[in-house]
């Protein structure tokens, strides 16, 4: 057996997909040696940015009709995600310095479903009076949780007004301030961006704290609480992978894994590719490299990707847009996710925008989970449709040296997927990742 690339190595990282070039970033920044190795010849794995060939091409849909413009005006996200302006994956990127090589512009608006109408969630307390999400008194009640919910400091007793968030429930927490249940639904759907009701019967203090960072992240840019890569997600394994070379590590494309190998003990200690073999102490990667025994299916998710020549219509024309679609107001227990972008952020041509609708799967017919969503584009040009089964590892790797990402969730937004990564990261160096960075200094490195 011959040596793939230089044969040692302290870490071989498979897939380049987010959370995977996060890690190999982060690994190689402190001194370990990484093998980062992809079955693609493109960066991104799963949620990759294509152009409108290579999308055409992946959904064998023939050549792209000459309508839609220049090929390389193109970056489709597979996976469509916006970033929480103060959130913890904006706070690794200026942990990791990987701001520098990416630019990010703020998405134009955020918008809740309610009663069959598409209403903006008020981006300030003016917004908020004018809103006809609610009525007059609820909402004076709603503006008094905010102001509780802004002043509330987990370290600071005086803030709590004698509520143990601790213990007391969401549900409790709604019903102390006298907000009906149509508040409390668009509030955890649309800002505390929870997915479905359970957490109505969990301490309040999770679902608080999610609500604090929309708050916060939302006052940074007065317009929605997200921002968005000019160019697509893509930027984002490509910043980390920068910065994994830079450290030494090392990058082999259109190189798949043959086998992950296993000493007697059942531990990983490298992989085989054709008749190369490059051993580690350990390997970290997405799903789909590891051995079905283990991971497990955790459901299925269906994405839409939906060419449109016009804005979302009731949005006030916006260049791009996230609208929330609560499970409960369309009969279904999981919410459904509509995102839109367009050539503001550099992902179309000039006049063509793309709307992505996504939900958890929750029958198994994949058009009519997503018809809410599709209802609200108006003329759509061309739609292309997938179904991915998603998977967490069974272990926490330490028996087996084996650190598996989850798959991506079905919202259009990071906060779960990062709760993965971060977990990722204490798995495998036991220690927490230092999320301790202001993330108002996003400009810092522009």
């Amino acid at each position: 057996m011959e040596a793939l690339a230089d044969g040692e190595y302290d870490a071989i990282v498979m897939g380049t997909g987010l959370k995977e070039c996060v890690i190999s970033g982060l690994l190689s920044v402190q001194g370990m040696r990484v093998l980062h190795m992809d079955r693609n010849d493109y960066y991104g794995a799963d949620c990759a940015s294509l152009n409108l060939t290579n999308l055409y091409k992946k959904f064998n849909a023939g050549n792209p009709p000459e309508s839609l413009g220049a090929n390389r005006d193109y970056n489709v996200d597979l996976i469509p995600k916006f970033i929480m302006a103060c959130g913890n994956l904006t706070k690794m990127l200026l942990h990791s310095k990987v701001t520098r090589y990416l630019e990010f512009k703020s998405i134009e608006g955020s918008f809740v479903y309610k009663a069959g109408k598409v209403l903006k969630v008020p981006a300030t307390p003016e917004e908020a009076l004018k809103s006809p999400l609610m009525g007059l008194f609820e909402k004076r009640r709603f503006r008094n949780f905010l102001l509780y919910v802004d002043a509330y400091d987990e370290t600071n007793p005086e803030t709590h007004k004698g509520r143990d968030l601790t213990v007391m429930t969401m549900k409790q927490l709604y019903e102390e301030f006298g907000l009906v249940p149509d508040t409390h639904q668009f509030i955890s759907h649309a800002m505390c961006l929870q997915l479905d009701e359970t957490h109505m019967n969990e301490p309040a203090l999770a679902t608080v704290k999610e609500l604090q960072t929309y708050c916060y992240s939302l006052s940074r840019y007065g317009t929605s609480p997200y921002i968005y890569p000019v160019y697509g997600l893509g930027g984002l394994p490509e910043g980390f992978s920068r910065l994994c070379a830079i450290h030494g590590g090392t990058f082999m494309l259109n190189r798949d894994v043959d086998e992950i190998q296993y000493n007697e003990k059942g531990e990983a200690i490298g992989v085989r590719s054709g008749n190369e073999m490059a051993r580690a102490k350990f390997v970290v990667g997405d799903p789909s490299y590891f051995p079905k025994e283990k991971v497990r299916a955790t459901g299925q998710i269906v994405r839409c990707i939906c060419f449109l020549n016009h804005p979302i219509p009731n949005c006030g024309d916006l260049e791009s847009a996230q609208i929330i679609i609560p499970g409960p107001q369309v009969g279904r227990k999981n919410d459904i996710f509509v995102c839109s972008l367009s050539n503001s952020h550099q992902v179309t041509a000039r006049g063509i925008y793309i709307a992505i609708v996504s939900t958890k799967m929750e029958g198994d017919n994949p058009d009519k989970e997503v018809v809410p969503g599709l209802a609200l584009l108006g003329h759509i040009m061309q739609r292309f449709t997938t179904v991915a089964t998603t998977y967490e590892p069974v272990g926490d790797g330490n028996n087996d040296k084996s650190y598996i990402s989850s798959s991506f969730d079905a919202s259009s937004h990071f906060e779960g997927d990062v709760d993965d990564l971060l977990s990722l990261y204490k798995r495998i160096t036991g220690k927490d990742l230092d999320m301790t960075i202001n993330a108002d200094s996003v400009e810092a490195d522009y």
